[in-house]
């Protein structure tokens, strides 16, 4: 990574951290670990439709943008590729919100299965490296208002 990226990166990180400290809302995801911080504006799918669908044929995604998928209950998932035109990095985590797998540069168009390991219950698909190049990697945590607030690793009363 050159000079002028890192730079970027950590001033966007701890931009990120003072828009962490804000109220938990629905369209933002808040991850932090040794790293440091970062906020990804998201868009929810939080239903079989929604999750089955993603972020199929969207040709670009702004920078700091995602999609967080819920779901209802921990459980054994896995994601393909099919019909997706832009590389991603999955970030999966556990009902606290731990991210327990990152799957980075996932390519596009490609069939075969991605499985997040143990029970996941939520995953955060971000434009492919960006995860590598913060740093976000297992054990890092996730904080956003669909975790159960009374067993969040980073609960949105924290500050």
């Amino acid at each position: 990574m050159g000079k002028r990226s890192q730079v970027f990166l950590t001033v966007y990180a701890i931009a990120a951290a003072g828009l962490a400290n804000a109220a938990c809302d629905p369209g933002r995801v808040s991850l932090r670990g040794d790293w440091g911080q970062a906020a990804f504006s998201v868009e929810l799918a939080d239903d079989a439709s929604e999750r089955a669908t993603g972020l199929m044929n969207r040709p670009q995604m702004d920078r700091f943008a995602g999609v967080l998928f819920v779901y209802e209950q921990p459980q054994r998932v896995a994601f393909w590729m099919k019909n997706t035109l832009i590389p991603l990095d999955m970030i999966f985590a556990d009902a606290t919100g731990t991210v327990t797998l990152v799957h980075s540069n996932a390519v596009p168009g490609d069939e075969t299965a991605i499985p997040g390991g143990g029970p996941v219950q939520f995953v955060l698909e971000i434009n492919g490296g960006l995860a590598r190049q913060l740093g976000i990697g297992a054990g890092s945590q996730m904080q956003h208002p669909a975790i159960a607030q009374d067993a969040a690793a980073w609960a949105c009363a924290e500050q």
